[in-house]
């Protein structure tokens, strides 16, 4: 007797973190703060369009804060771009600005990916927020653009992958990195990671 097959699927996520900010640089936590990129996150954005300008687009997805917008507007990738709030920061609350060592001086146990931060978003929220964005993008075909951030990034690869929101701080990720999220064997009932926090030429 034939076993029933999964039906296919060849949505290919890619997730393109925004190129360098100040606060990236000094490593402040960066949430719902408007910054806009340095001249280096610039650059780099721009160099990301240009590792992604031979791959055909069936959407293009930003995050609606300046960082985000500006490094999809630099890449310039087409489709038309759509702001997708899902696809915001996490709302890092009274630690805004903050350094995860100025945060500890205080709170020697804190961890944001397990605790979250005070009358910002708990890693419960975020996980229900990351699932509502991974629903939509469920039922999408083709390769998808997404333009974010570097916590969201990471929650969204580890739910595309059955994990945590808390063991999803173990997948760094840089400014202005490449990452793929896919399916193994085009098969949705197999979410994998294609390529993860990238910085060399996809064509090389």
């Amino acid at each position: 007797m034939n076993m029933p097959t999964s039906k296919r699927n060849s949505l290919r996520l890619y997730l393109i973190r925004h190129g360098e900010t100040e606060w990236s640089l000094s490593g402040q936590y960066t949430g719902r703060t408007d910054l806009p990129l340095t001249l280096h996150g610039e650059a780099a954005a721009r160099k990301a369009g240009e590792r992604l300008k031979n791959v055909s687009f069936a959407h293009v997805l930003t995050s609606p804060l300046q960082r985000a917008r500006q490094t999809c507007a630099l890449a310039a990738l087409k489709p038309t771009p759509e702001i997708d709030p899902n696809l915001t920061e996490w709302d890092n609350g009274d630690y805004e600005g903050r350094t995860p060592e100025e945060i500890r001086e205080a709170q020697p146990e804190w961890n944001l990916f397990r605790d979250g931060a005070p009358n910002g978003e708990t890693p419960l929220q975020m996980s229900e927020r990351v699932n509502r964005l991974i629903a939509r993008l469920r039922t999408l075909d083709g390769n998808v653009a997404l333009f974010s951030h570097g916590h969201l990034c990471r929650v969204l690869a580890g739910r595309w992958i059955g994990l945590s929101v808390q063991r999803s701080e173990r997948l760094l990720l840089n400014t202005a990195a490449i990452s793929i999220l896919s399916y193994a064997h085009d098969r949705p009932d197999q979410p994998a990671i294609t390529l993860w926090n990238s910085e060399a030429d996809l064509t090389s």
